[in-house]
C-alpha cells in the first residue's frame, strides 16, 4: 500500500486550538476523514496513520473512532500521560484497541530537557511491553534530549517527526545535521519525511530549499528508515497535498523504484505494523 504516515484530524475549538495563530487562520475549522478521503484518492494514497494533536485521552479515543469508521485510516498514534504513576496500567488498557500503534507527546512545547527527565524516560520505556512505538515531536534545540532518550531506551521503536523541524527558512543546517547523524546511529530510530514546507518560507519555498535537508536524512537513515508523511492539514499553510507529495517523489527518483516503495509505504507498514 501507498501510505501517508502522518496526518491529523480535529474538530475546531477556539479555546483548545489557540496554537492556530492568526497566520494559520485558514486552519480554524474542522478537518475530518471525509475532507481528506478525496484528496488521498486524487494522490494515489491508499492508507494513512492518524496522529494526535491534543493531549487528552479523549483525543486518542476520537481517533480510534475515526479509524473504525473509515477504512483508509490504517493506524493511530495517540496520547497518554507518560509521567503518570500508573502508566503501565494505562498502556495495558489501551492495548485492547488494535487501532493504536503508538503514542506521542507534543514535546516541542516542553522545556528542552523534557525527553531526558527520568519520569518521561520511565514512561516511554513502558511502551516496549505492549509493542507501542513513540513519535518524537521536537525542535532542533531539543535534539540533545532526544539523543539521550533513544540511547537510553533501545527497546522502543522511535520515529522523528518532521525531520525534527530544522529551520529551513533560515537555512540552518549544520548543528541539526550533526545531531541527526548521531540519532540515526541508533537502529531503533526512523524519521518521517514530513513537515518541511511549514519550516520553510510559507509563501516562497522551493524544492531547492528542501533538498539539502533530504540529503542529510537519506545519507544517515537511508531509504529503509524514512517514512513519507503529508502533515495534512497543517501543510496547507504553505502547500497543498499534491505539492508536498511531489517534492518527496521528485527527490526519491534518483534512489530508484525500490526506495520509493519503501519511503511511500513499506517502511510505514513495518514500523507501525499496519
Amino acid at each position: 500500500m501507498t501510505i501517508d504516515a502522518h496526518q491529523h484530524f480535529w474538530v475546531y475549538t477556539p479555546e483548545r486550538d489557540a496554537w492556530l495563530t492568526d497566520d494559520m487562520a485558514a486552519l480554524r475549522r474542522d478537518f475530518l476523514p471525509a475532507d481528506l478521503e478525496p484528496v488521498l484518492r486524487a494522490n494515489g494514497i491508499e492508507g494513512t496513520v492518524a496522529v494526535q494533536v491534543h493531549q487528552s485521552d479523549e483525543e486518542t479515543l476520537f481517533m480510534v473512532n475515526m479509524m473504525q469508521a473509515y477504512g483508509f485510516i490504517q493506524g493511530v498514534v495517540g496520547w497518554v500521560d507518560l509521567q503518570a504513576n500508573d502508566i503501565y496500567d494505562r498502556l495495558e488498557a489501551y492495548s485492547q484497541y488494535e487501532e493504536i500503534r503508538g503514542f506521542r507527546h507534543v514535546a516541542q512545547a516542553e522545556p528542552d530537557d523534557f525527553l531526558m527527565r527520568p519520569n518521561v524516560v520511565r514512561g516511554i520505556r513502558q511502551l516496549a511491553a505492549f509493542d507501542f512505538s513513540y513519535d518524537i515531536l521536537i525542535y532542533p534545540s531539543q535534539l540533545k534530549a532526544a539523543l539521550h532518550l533513544v540511547r537510553a531506551v533501545p527497546e522502543v521503536n522511535f520515529v522523528i517527526d518532521h525531520l525534527a523541524k530544522p529551520v529551513i527558512r533560515k537555512q540552518e543546517i549544520s548543528r541539526w545535521s550533526n545531531f541527526m547523524a548521531e540519532i540515526a546511529k541508533q537502529p531503533n530510530v526512523s524519521c518521517k519525511v514530513s513537515g518541511m514546507v511549514t519550516e520553510a518560507d510559507w509563501q516562497n519555498w522551493s524544492k531547492a530549499d528542501l533538498f539539502p535537508y533530504l540529503d542529510v536524512v537519506f545519507e544517515h537513515f537511508g531509504p529503509d528508515r524514512l517514512l513519507f508523511g503529508s502533515d495534512w492539514p497543517v501543510c496547507l499553510t504553505a502547500a497543498d497535498y499534491t505539492q508536498v507529495k511531489t517534492v518527496v517523489e521528485e527527490y526519491v527518483l534518483k534512489w530508484g523504484d525500490e526506495a520509493r516503495a519503501k519511503v511511500f509505504g513499506a517502511n510505514a507498514t513495518r514500523f507501525y505494523r499496519l
